[in-house]
C-alpha cells in the first residue's frame, strides 16, 4: 500500500489556506470535516450558472439536472449499488425520521418488533423508539456497561422469537467509536428474516462504505461529514425499498429514489454531491498505478485513509490511556475504533474545549447528542465528554500540538 501523500490532500482543502480556518489545528471533525475543494467548486457553479429548476428545456436547467444525475450515479458506483438505491434529503435525521415512517405504516397491524441499540447517536435510536406510541415493540440491544460495546451474544436471543422485523445499529458510535462488524450482524439478522438499518455518519467520513459486502438494507450518512455539502444520503436497497409504503408525492412512488423524499430537495446540494466522487478520483489517481471500476477506487482509497488515520491517532490513545486523570471511551487500540476520541474527564469539559480553543486547538465538549451511550456508562452528563476527532487530513503535527495543550489544562 502506498503512503498517503497530506500535501496533496490538503490541497485539496480550501481551508487549510484559510487565514480563519488555518490557524487551528482542528479536531472537531466528527461535527463536520471540510468540504474538498471539488464540492466547492461545484456548489459555486451550481448557484452561478445552474441555479433554476432542473430538467427544464433550456441549458441551464438541463445541465443542473445532469449535474443531479452525476452526483447520485458516480456515489452509487463508489458504494457498489444502483443508482436509484441513492436518496438525499436535508439531513441523516430527516432521513431516519422518514423511514421511520414508512416502518410504522408497514408494521401497522403486526406483531413485529423493532431492535434499537443504547450505543447510537439520537438519530438512528428516538425515531425508532417513538414507534412504541403506535403499539409496536421496541426491544433495546443494550452495550456493555464497562467497554461500551455491543456484544454479538445478546443481539440473538432479541431475535429469538422471530417476531423481531427491523434492527437498527451504528456502524460505530460517535463517542464510543468502536467499529462494529456490520456485515456479520446484517448476515445473521438476515437469516432470521430481520431488515437492517445502518447508521453509518460516524463511520463514512474514514471510508465511503461498500455496501454489498457489508449487506444492510439501509445505509445512512452525511455528505458534510464526508467533506461535502449539508446533504444526508440514504442508500436504500430495492428489495426492501419498494416494500415500504412510500413518503412522497403520490406521483412520485414508482421511483425508489423519490420514495422517501417528501419535500423537493435542495438541487444545488445534490450536484455538489458529484465533488465528493471527483476527490475520491483524484485522491485514487494520485496514489495508485492503474485503473479500476469505482468500486474498487472507493475500497482502496478507503483503505490507505484509514491506514493514515490509524498511524496517527496512535499516540494520543496512547497518551490519554496512560493518565489516571480521565477515562478514555470505547477501544484502546486505534484498529479497533474510528479516530473519534471521547474522554470523560475529572472536571466539566467545556470549560477545557475553550481552553484550548484559546490556544488554537479546534474541539469541542458536551454529549453530542448521544446522551443514551453515555448515561449507560455511568458518564455524568453534567461534566460531559471532551471529543477529539481526526479524520485522513489530520497531521502527525496537529495530535503532537494537542497532546501539548492537553498537558498543559489537565
Amino acid at each position: 500500500m502506498p503512503t498517503l501523500d497530506l500535501d496533496f490532500v490538503r490541497a485539496q482543502f480550501p481551508a487549510f489556506s484559510s487565514p480563519v480556518l488555518s490557524t487551528h489545528a482542528f479536531f472537531e471533525n466528527a461535527g463536520g470535516s471540510f468540504p474538498c475543494r471539488q464540492v466547492v467548486d461545484r456548489l459555486h457553479r451550481f448557484y452561478t450558472d445552474r441555479k433554476v429548476q432542473p430538467y427544464a428545456p433550456y441549458p441551464g436547467a438541463q445541465a443542473g439536472g445532469d449535474e443531479m444525475d452525476e452526483a447520485r450515479t458516480r456515489l452509487a458506483a463508489l458504494m457498489g449499488v444502483a443508482p436509484d438505491e441513492v436518496s438525499f434529503g436535508p439531513s441523516t435525521s430527516a432521513n431516519t425520521y422518514t423511514l421511520a415512517q414508512a416502518v410504522r405504516r408497514w408494521l401497522a397491524g403486526s406483531d413485529g418488533a423493532v431492535i434499537v441499540t443504547n450505543q447510537d447517536h439520537e438519530a438512528n435510536s428516538g425515531v425508532w423508539r417513538r414507534l412504541a406510541e403506535d403499539g409496536v415493540e421496541v426491544r433495546e440491544w443494550a452495550i456493555d456497561p464497562q467497554t461500551g460495546l455491543l456484544r454479538l451474544e445478546d443481539l440473538r436471543p432479541l431475535m429469538a422469537d422471530g417476531r423481531a422485523r427491523v434492527l437498527c445499529f451504528p456502524h460505530c458510535s460517535n463517542v464510543v467509536a468502536a467499529i462494529n462488524p456490520v456485515a456479520e450482524v446484517c448476515a445473521i439478522a438476515r437469516a432470521a428474516g430481520v431488515r437492517t438499518v445502518v447508521d453509518g455518519v460516524s463511520y463514512a467520513p474514514h471510508g465511503f462504505p461498500d455496501i454489498p459486502a457489508l449487506g444492510p438494507d439501509v445505509y445512512l450518512f452525511s455528505a458534510y461529514k464526508t467533506y461535502g455539502p449539508h446533504q444526508g444520503i440514504m442508500v436504500v436497497t430495492r428489495d426492501w425499498g419498494m416494500e415500504l409504503p412510500a413518503q412522497c408525492h403520490s406521483f412520485n412512488a414508482g421511483s425508489l429514489y423519490k420514495r422517501f423524499t417528501p419535500a423537493g430537495p435542495d438541487h444545488a446540494q445534490i450536484a455538489a454531491c458529484a465533488g465528493m466522487a471527483d476527490y475520491i478520483d483524484a485522491f485514487y489517481d494520485h496514489h495508485f498505478a492503474g485503473d479500476a471500476a469505482p468500486r474498487e477506487r472507493n475500497n482502496a482509497v478507503h483503505h490507505l485513509m484509514r491506514a493514515q488515520e490509524e498511524t496517527v491517532v496512535a499516540p494520543l490513545l496512547d497518551y490519554l490511556a496512560a493518565r489516571n486523570d480521565l477515562r478514555l471511551i470505547g477501544p484502546r487500540h486505534a484498529a479497533d475504533r474510528a479516530p473519534t476520541v471521547a474522554v470523560a474527564l475529572d472536571r466539566a469539559a467545556e470549560p477545557v474545549s475553550e481552553a484550548l480553543g484559546q490556544e488554537g486547538i479546534a474541539c469541542w465538549a458536551g454529549d453530542f447528542y448521544a446522551v443514551r451511550p453515555l448515561q449507560a456508562m455511568g458518564v455524568d452528563l453534567d461534566k460531559g465528554v471532551l471529543r477529539l476527532s481526526l479524520v485522513h487530513y489530520t497531521s502527525a503535527d496537529d495530535v503532537s500540538r494537542l497532546i501539548k495543550a492537553l498537558d498543559r489544562h489537565l
